[in-house]
């Protein structure tokens, strides 16, 4: 097989930086297995934050004392930013995280889903943002662990992504102190989801600046532009169906814990996720749309070229005519017949006159059909 040089999105502005295939272990592997610890690019880091309706305490990640300090009676939210294999295995050891759950959290590529292991509820989710330096797209795997009065939430890179719900947490106000485990993977499935929509906003004003520009000057970079843009939508569709899947999947919205109070809050983030599902079904309609006008406009540009080539040449094949006949130089003085007009005193402008006639006679009929 020929050897395939590795793709380099700089070379194509818009184009996903985002890892789109799995990385799977060899054929026979035991379930359960982690990847090796040579895989690491990111340390991991992170916080603890216990709380409950009145008190809320926070400690270091790589505190190991931290877990133990938190009482029964307080919610556990262990936020984990990075994969560092031996520090989240040993977490996940304390934490009675099932093996095929641990395994998935750090086999990132996972496609969107919900699985019970009767104790505990394993999600995994996909956040999307756009690159700060070129607006690239970029796609990050969320996995989150629900268990009784604890929540575990991993994320690939170090990001600002929870620290609204934080913030939330530490002003005291509303039901996320008081709402329990259930409250908590909610609110965090819910910032997920919700990112989506500012990367759907750049999408649809990039759509409205290619149709502009394909209306006025379609050129190749419009070309190229919506087939990244095709692509984003490609990669958001594979999320953003299964998530809007998961997030109507009995597995989650009955387990005992999330609570029946939490239920009718699910339901709403089902709800932004098939608005979104809805604006991405929208932007590949767009899509589709816009290639073909920019097709049908490349077409109307070459039929106008055309056009014009064909009337210059119309006008000219008289002309050369004329010019042809002229041009044969026939001897005169060997019979009165021979071209007596080139013995004229006016020989030569009349012949130019009747060209400028003829010519002036096809612009004007042209013209009159419409024809330019």
């Amino acid at each position: 097989m020929a050897h395939i040089p590795e793709f380099d999105p700089k070379h194509w502005p818009g184009m996903i930086s985002a890892r789109i295939t799995k990385k799977r272990h060899p054929p026979g592997t035991a379930p359960g297995t982690l990847p090796p610890p040579t895989e690491i690019t990111q340390p991991a880091q992170g916080r603890i934050v216990a709380y409950d309706s009145t008190e809320l305490k926070e400690v270091p990640l790589l505190d190991s004392d931290g877990l133990r300090g938190i009482g029964d009676d307080l919610t556990a939210w262990v936020d984990v930013e990075g994969h560092d294999v031996a520090q989240i295995a040993d977490l996940g050891a304390r934490l009675e995280v099932h093996p095929l759950a641990l395994e998935d959290v750090l086999n990132v590529g996972q496609r969107p889903k919900v699985e019970d292991f009767e104790d505990s509820l394993f999600l995994v989710l996909d956040h999307f943002s756009l690159n700060a330096s070129d607006n690239t797209l970029t796609k990050e795997q969320i996995s989150l662990v629900v268990e009784d009065g604890l929540v575990l939430s991993v994320q690939e890179r170090s990001s600002n992504l929870f620290d609204p719900i934080f913030q939330r947490l530490l002003s005291g106000k509303g039901r996320i102190r008081g709402g329990g485990a259930g409250y908590l993977a909610y609110a965090l499935i819910d910032t997920v989801v919700d990112h989506v929509f500012p990367v759907l906003e750049y999408i649809g004003d990039r759509l409205e600046e290619f149709e502009a520009s394909i209306l006025d000057d379609p050129t190749q970079e419009d070309l190229n532009g919506l087939h990244m843009i095709k692509r984003d939508l490609l990669l958001l569709r594979k999320s953003m169906w299964p998530t809007r899947e998961l997030l109507r999947n009995r597995l989650l919205i009955d387990s005992p814990l999330i609570g029946e109070q939490t239920q009718i809050y699910l339901r709403d983030v089902s709800d932004h996720a098939t608005v979104a599902v809805d604006i991405i079904e929208t932007y590949r309609d767009m899509v589709a749309s816009l290639n073909d006008l920019y097709l049908t406009s490349i077409s109307i540009r070459m039929n106008e070229i055309m056009k014009v080539l064909t009337t210059i040449a119309t006008i000219f094949i008289p002309l050369s005519f004329i010019a042809g006949l002229y041009g044969m130089n026939f001897n005169t003085a060997a019979s009165p017949l021979n071209m007596p007009e080139l013995n004229w005193y006016w020989g030569y402008p009349a012949a130019l006159m009747l060209m400028v006639a003829v010519a002036g006679g096809l612009l004007i009929y042209f013209w009159r059909k419409r024809w330019f």
